[in-house]
């Protein structure tokens, strides 16, 4: 492995055995080391240069490693830092003392060096991630396309309904709250796209219900309007204090209103496409791709794939192909827990960390079983404290061009496709292994069978099985099998299931789109 591209690993251990032989190790792998003897000296070190990750000892005289790593976190330059603990306790209590901390992972000594350099390849190219594209919770409500969400607060029921009409003709979903209280409930209940708040209310004032939206961390980001019948310049500055984005006089009439929402979402659209454009340029900055641009030459077999990311940005799936010698080919689709925004990050960091595993796997045994190796990427997941917390389905499948035989095995996926050349007969065929990372033992067997000439083998992600058309059925795996005995054995088999699929979902997709075809020709 020489994956740390100079990366600068800090070192922090009192035992100088264990810092030197961690130190040669991690310098044969590229990165640039840095070492403390205790945490004064690792301050310094961390004051002075740009550390990308740090390897703690727990156990240490003047200041233990847990205390070390909190205070480490209450710096602002420090807080991103990926930060393992390297420690010869290993129970729950201490494994849940790392995580408060705020570190990352943990090893165990005496450790496996393998099993560290993937942990460290792990956080790192997490890290870059999380550097590069930023922390944005609430990401996918402020990329969403639908009807934007409006929220008008105001005790005049008259002019409330007046305003909601003028912004519905518009094209707005508007909802009324009759006093601020109340707002505030409907505000955290629904996430509007723009509050409109008149000043003037009995009990919680306009200011006031301002002053509650910043303390929550979802709505304080919410652009906000002021609606109110005074124009007096002291009021308009305290209500600018307070980070509203605009003031609409009630005299000034409905329509003024529906100009100035209207700017608001013309003004979030253009965020939206600088912020795709710049996750796009970071992709390719990083050199990470979830899925890659086409399948590898396999003799004897006929590999390709179709990938459509949710509104064309980069989600949940991920899929990649591991040619192991001339005879072996190993084939992975993942698909991250979590909708559309919600499992943009883990993707990235996840894909990597699972093509990791994989390779180090595959070069360290002489049985290619699919069950085998996913026990074993299953476990490294599993131990780790952080990519723990995600949950992934995952389809392996394992072909052999010698013997035209195939090995499969799942972690909690929708089943993979056989059909028959011959007779056109079409078979689900079912994994019973556990999501991937949900316990130490995923139960996973593998499923062995042979493909004969023009037989075809169809990995899905449940994006297709999932999508709707405009009465909100689902395509569902009844349909995909339908659409497959239609199939002829020269069709291009992508084109014709992305043509079926498009006619049937009008091309409105709610997720990632991922379809992998194996043909034995």
């Amino acid at each position: 492995m020489t994956e740390g591209n100079n990366s600068s690993i800090l070192i922090i251990d009192d035992d100088i055995t264990i810092r030197k032989l961690m130190s040669f190790h991690l310098r044969n792998n590229k990165y640039k080391i840095f070492e403390a003897e205790n945490p004064i000296e690792a301050f310094q070190i961390l004051d002075n240069e740009e550390i990308n990750l740090v390897l703690c000892d727990v156990t240490m005289d003047e200041m233990d490693g847990f205390t070390f790593c909190q205070k480490v976190r209450e710096n602002d330059k420090h807080r991103i830092i990926p930060f393992i603990f390297v420690t010869a306790k290993s129970s729950i209590e201490d494994r849940s003392r790392a995580l408060e901390a705020g570190g990352d992972d943990f090893v165990i000594k005496p450790f496996d060096m393998n099993e560290l350099l993937l942990k460290i390849n792990s956080l790192l190219k997490r890290s870059a991630i999380y550097k590069t594209y930023g922390v944005k919770k609430e990401l996918e409500k402020s990329l969403e396309t639908s009807t934007p969400l409006v929220l008008l607060v105001d005790d005049d029921e008259s002019l409330s309904k007046l305003f909601q009409y003028n912004l519905k003709r518009a094209g707005f979903d508007c909802q009324i709250a009759p006093n601020a209280e109340i707002g505030l409930k409907v505000a955290k209940d629904i996430t509007p796209n723009i509050i409109i708040s008149d000043v003037m209310m009995p009990g919680m004032d306009g200011f006031s219900f301002r002053k509650k939206l910043l303390e929550d961390p979802v709505l304080k980001s919410t652009p906000f309007i002021f609606l109110t019948a005074k124009g007096d310049e002291e009021d308009m500055l305290e209500g600018y204090d307070l980070g509203i984005t605009d003031y609409v006089l009630k005299t000034q009439g409905p329509r003024l209103v529906v100009a100035k929402v209207s700017a608001i979402i013309k003004s979030l659209g253009k965020e939206r496409q600088k912020v795709v454009s710049e996750l796009n340029r970071a992709a390719d900055s990083l050199r990470i791709k979830v899925v890659p641009d086409r399948a590898p030459e396999f003799r004897g077999f006929r590999l390709e794939h179709w990938h459509l990311p949710f509104q064309g940005i980069p989600g949940g799936d991920f899929l990649d192909y591991f040619v192991i010698d001339d005879n072996n080919i190993a084939i992975i689709l993942g698909d991250v827990m979590g909708k559309k925004w919600g499992a943009w990050y883990f993707a990235f960091a996840y894909a990597g960390y699972i093509r990791s595993a994989f390779r180090m796997v595959l070069q360290d045994t002489d049985r290619f079983s699919p069950a085998s190796i996913l026990n074993k990427v299953n476990k490294s997941v599993y131990m780790d404290a952080k990519i723990s917390e995600v949950f992934a389905t995952l389809s392996v499948v394992l072909i052999n061009n010698k013997t035209n035989t195939v090995a499969y095995t799942g972690a909690g996926d929708i089943p993979i496709i056989h059909k028959s050349g011959s007779t056109g007969e079409i078979k689900n065929i079912q994994s019973q292994g556990l999501l991937l990372g949900f316990a130490e033992n995923g139960m996973y067997q593998d499923i062995n069978f042979s493909l004969n000439k023009n037989d075809s083998l169809f990995l899905l992600s449940d994006g297709i099985i999932e999508s709707r058309n405009q009465y909100g059925e689902q395509f569902g795996k009844d349909k995909f099998n339908e659409v497959l005995t239609k199939i002829g054995v020269h069709n291009n088999k992508i084109e014709y299931i992305k043509n079926e699929l498009s006619l049937f979902t009008g091309n409105n997709y709610e997720d990632d789109i991922s379809l992998i075809c194996i043909d034995k020709i």
